[in-house]
């Protein structure tokens, strides 16, 4: 079964502003995907396609990528008869055509589109879920991990206008026995947070981020840690809700320093400090709370420090802007022993096929894989088959808030039901660096 048409139009993402929407079509009918962007992008990400008329949506059209699907892409894609289960082939012959390292002359958000629109038909054509024919794609049986979700209920960072440097504090139901369950003790959680916040610093505090998490005006770090510890304990989920991180230190990476006032213009210098001094500030911090999980903790060209804090840490260490789910930086973070966790954005890399790929090797090095929203979403909800169709255990997609960050935690929800006994959740054995979804499942 072949793609007897495609078109591609400008619609608009969760924070107003556009992105590329393709509409595939089979003998099966229209299979529709629409792709996400960034807020704080890694440099080494694949090119993200914008017309740059700053007197159109602010530089952000995509009408290039648009045209890009419509007159490129598609004439070849239905003239080449290459059948929609061919993944791969399809994927291949779409970087082929671009011919570029970093998808730079039609756009990842114009190949990734259709590469989406492509697996969403391939499994209407076998007659099966998404999440299954994903995990042919990739070869895992079932029964199949249901991923503990990582919720980020405080914003910081580039994602909010507070002072918090770090960008996104995240809850863990990794007590749950269930998705369901999960779901559950998150928005108990995350509703018991919004209580504490209000209490503390007034109703404003409790509006909503990007990704639906609070943004109060907390001092720093270690405030917004003590927030959860309390939201958790008063939700009566002590010792059954872990804390994640989600640095994005490259946003306040200067001269070789960090700088955790960023956000003031006149932050003093002299207070800007050194990738040793601030693995040593997250090592207390691991100490004190129930941390499981660090992403970005270091700039995304600071090798030296991510390879130091890795080898002292016990924890999570995710490359996110480091890795951006790249498998060419990869192998670098592998070969530097630089990281052991790998946060998985099909943006960042352009086609379903590489980013099963990017998977794969970070499990074979033990990895744990934590698939990923962007701040700016769509309805699209292809993460959450994605995460189930790997078997990682692990999946970031925002607050319990905002539809299309629940459009993602509802379709989980909707594969549970339908999986029945065919699922294990993954709970906190999601969270343990060496442990592949066979070895998860043994435990």
């Amino acid at each position: 079964m072949s793609v007897t048409k495609i078109h591609a139009r400008q619609i608009f993402d969760s924070r107003g502003n556009p992105t590329v929407e393709v509409d595939l079509y089979t003998a099966k009918g229209l299979f529709r995907a629409s792709v996400p962007s960034g807020a704080s992008t890694g440099a080494h990400e694949a090119v993200e396609l914008r017309d740059g008329d700053k007197a159109k949506y602010v530089g952000k059209g995509v009408s290039k990528a648009v045209a890009n699907v419509n007159d490129i892409i598609a004439p070849e894609l239905v003239k080449s008869g290459l059948p929609v289960t061919a993944q791969k082939d399809v994927d291949d012959f779409l970087i082929k055509l671009d011919g570029t390292p970093n998808k730079g002359k039609l756009g990842a958000n114009a190949i990734l589109g259709v590469s989406i629109a492509v697996a969403m038909a391939g499994a209407s054509e076998k007659g099966v879920p998404l999440y299954q024919h994903l995990a042919d794609l990739s070869g895992v049986k079932p029964p199949f991990v249901l991923p503990c979700p990582a919720f980020n209920v405080i914003n910081g960072g580039s994602h909010a206008g507070n002072k918090l440097a770090f960008q996104e504090f995240m809850i863990l139901p990794t007590g749950a026995t269930s998705f369901t369950e999960a779901m559950k003790i998150g928005t108990e959680t995350y509703h018991t947070l919004k209580k504490v916040i209000s209490a503390k610093y007034g109703i404003d505090a409790v509006n909503v981020g990007d990704e639906g998490g609070f943004a109060p005006n907390v001092s720093g770090a270690e405030e917004s840690l003590e927030l959860l510890s309390e939201a958790i304990k008063k939700a009566g989920y002590e010792g059954k809700v872990k804390i994640a991180l989600d640095v994005a230190s490259s946003e306040f990476y200067k001269d070789g320093k960090y700088d955790l006032d960023f956000k003031n213009p006149n932050s003093d210098p002299s207070k800007w400090i050194s990738g040793v001094e601030l693995a040593d500030l997250y090592l207390s911090y691991a100490e004190k709370y129930p941390i499981v999980s660090i992403e970005d903790p270091f700039d995304q060209d600071d090798w030296e420090a991510w390879s130091h804090f890795t080898k002292q840490s016990s924890i999570q260490i995710v490359g996110d802007d480091l890795t951006v789910t790249n498998p060419l930086r990869i192998k670098t973070a592998i070969e530097k022993k630089a990281c052991n966790g790998l946060l998985l954005k099909v943006n960042q890399i352009g086609t379903i096929s590489e980013s099963i790929q990017a998977a794969q090797l970070s499990q074979s090095d033990g990895w744990g894989v934590m698939v990923s929203h962007r701040s700016g979403e769509t309805e699209n909800t292809l993460i959450a088959d994605l995460v189930v169709a790997l078997g990682v255990g692990q999946i970031k997609t925002g607050a319990p808030a905002r539809s299309e960050r629940v459009a993602k935690y509802n379709q989980l929800l909707r594969i549970e039901e339908e999986l029945g006994s065919n699922a294990v959740y993954a709970g906190e054995k999601g969270f343990s660096a060496g442990l592949t979804p066979p070895a998860l499942l043994k435990k």
